[in-house]
């Protein structure tokens, strides 16, 4: 172990002290990952809530994530200089802070904020679940610790919608954020029992404060001038000077962290040709992972006219099969080469979105479980393979290193993940829209005899018979909106598989080099 804080708990507690401990870390990471989901269930409920569009809404979760990327690189520093209790409490205490406000939020904008603060205490919290647990239990055991903590993960993200749906159903979209309270209190409170204190002497260590307010300025900048081009314009001086910002940022990121003595991440583990394709591969799984959880039930409820119940019902299948399929996974990835069972996986998750491209208003409720369940069997393929594989690669030393690069880029997948799906999805409605509005003319008989017939029958109805033809056209308005949005909605999915497929490339970087062998002859003597 060779921490005397551990030692000092298995001292007083015995072997049980490390699932003790074990528990208190997961309670706090399934509080983070259900806030996650539940949230993308009530974000149809929300944008209806206090009028907003996709280019604003989807904040919610881009600003949630994109804080846990960048404080997930302050996990190390405030272990070291505070220990692990007084970094998990502060840590949770951020969160529920969080979720109080955007429970109470009046406005758009405070929710948003709240959803970053959220953000901040998740993405402190996670490494350190991950790298108590590695410290309490023996080699030999941290194995089954890695399997009943990726079980743990995966079932909040599988009840999780379910969840956020009948608390919108029965209550309202406040209750969404409270719900993730009381687990994230119950951690606090063990966590002042069983987690491991502080055992720094002397001054606090060194943290590379340049290198964090890079990476922040960059990733604040980019994904703010992306998801803003759509609504100011793209060729606007505001978007040149967001996006150049950012651009700007990361390349001053980059370079300082490369001369920096104590940078903020290493960026050197990259130089390691399987690491990088890993990573490359892990930011394409949070994408889907991410990018699907947001879009289906988004879908769903606006295309489908799901209830936010029925939305979080149709996500738990496929939940419960990659919480099935994931031990066996694990075991396969021992005996299969990894790179084949990343193919399997981005191929599978492919062409689930390809089959999603068919969804329209009437598709029944199993056969888009099934598709689900099908990309979530590639998901599940890759996850525990792909983790294995970028960090074996590494030296020694440099694996803590290569666990948070690790952990810092798949995050940044899933926010650009969002970002992406968000933006493609509002630009290709407003061209869909235009494109099915533009053909509306006077001479389009069948718009024309439709909204005579509507018209007469309002007209039977009661309405009066100036107001009838106003109602028509806004019906022909809702049907022309309706079916823009289900045809971008179909490119989203697009976009989604064809990313997935020339993944492809990159995993066969994970193939081992084997030099080619050269056969001597064999000198035998000759007889006599």
């Amino acid at each position: 172990m060779g921490n005397p804080a551990i030692e000092a708990m298995f001292a007083r507690y015995g072997p049980r002290y490390r699932y003790l401990v074990s528990f208190t870390a997961m309670l706090g990471t399934m509080s983070m990952v259900l806030t996650g989901t539940m949230t993308n269930v009530a974000i149809p409920v929300i944008m209806g809530a206090f009028g907003v569009g996709q280019d604003t809404v989807h904040w919610i979760s881009t600003g949630f994530i994109a804080a846990m990327t960048v404080s997930m690189l302050l996990n190390d520093w405030f272990v070291r200089a505070f220990g692990m209790r007084a970094t998990y409490i502060g840590a949770m205490s951020v969160f529920v802070l969080g979720a109080i406000m955007g429970g109470l939020s009046p406005t758009i904008d405070l929710m948003i904020v709240s959803r970053i603060l959220q953000g901040v205490g998740a993405g402190v919290v996670q490494p350190l679940s991950m790298i108590l647990m590695f410290q309490v239990f023996p080699v030999e055991q941290r194995g089954r610790a890695m399997g009943l903590f990726g079980v743990g993960i995966i079932v909040a993200p599988a009840l999780g919608p379910t969840i956020g749906g009948v608390l919108l159903d029965s209550f309202n979209w406040h209750y969404v954020f409270f719900a993730s309270v009381p687990v994230a209190v119950i951690g606090i409170l063990l966590a002042t029992v069983f987690m491991p204190g502080g055992t720094r002497k002397g001054a606090l260590p060194v943290f590379d404060w340049t290198g964090l307010a890079l990476v922040t300025v960059c990733i604040a900048s980019t994904l703010t001038g992306l998801s803003s081009g759509q609504r100011e314009g793209w060729g606007t001086p505001i978007i040149s000077i967001y996006i150049s910002a950012g651009i700007i940022a990361g390349v001053a990121f980059v370079y300082w962290e490369l001369m920096s003595e104590n940078p903020l991440l290493q960026l050197r583990v990259f130089f390691n040709r399987k690491f990088a394709a890993a990573v490359a591969v892990g930011m394409v799984l949070s994408l889907g992972l991410y990018g699907s959880t947001y879009v289906v039930p988004l879908f769903v409820q606006t295309v489908q006219g799901y209830s936010p119940t029925r939305s979080g019902l149709l996500m738990i299948p496929g939940g419960l099969l990659m919480m099935a399929i994931f031990p066996i996974a694990g075991r396969l990835s021992d005996k299969l080469p990894a790179y084949q069972m990343i193919i399997f996986g981005l191929v599978t998750f492919g062409l689930s979105s390809v089959l999603m491209m068919q969804a329209h208003t009437d598709t029944p409720f199993w056969v888009f479980a099934l598709w689900l369940m099908l990309g979530r069997v590639g998901l599940a393929a890759m996850m525990p393979t792909l983790t294995v594989s970028a960090v074996s690669t590494l030296k020694p030393e440099l694996l803590s290193q290569g666990s948070g690069a690790m952990n810092f880029t798949r995050n940044l997948g899933g926010a650009i993940g969002i970002n992406m799906m968000a933006l493609t999805l509002d630009r290709r409605t407003a061209f869909f829209s235009d494109a099915f509005a533009g053909s509306q003319t006077p001479d389009n008989a069948a718009t024309l005899h439709f909204i005579a017939q509507f018209g007469r029958m309002l007209s039977q109805l009661g309405w009066p018979y100036e107001m009838a033809p106003s109602g028509a056209l806004y019906l022909v308005g809702r049907s022309i909106y309706s079916q823009a949005a289900m045809m971008a909605y179909s490119d989203v999915f697009l976009l989604m598989a064809l990313v997935y497929f020339f993944t492809v490339i990159p995993a066969l970087l994970l193939r081992d080099r084997r030099p080619k062998s050269r056969t001597r002859p064999v000198l035998r003597p000759r007889p006599g």
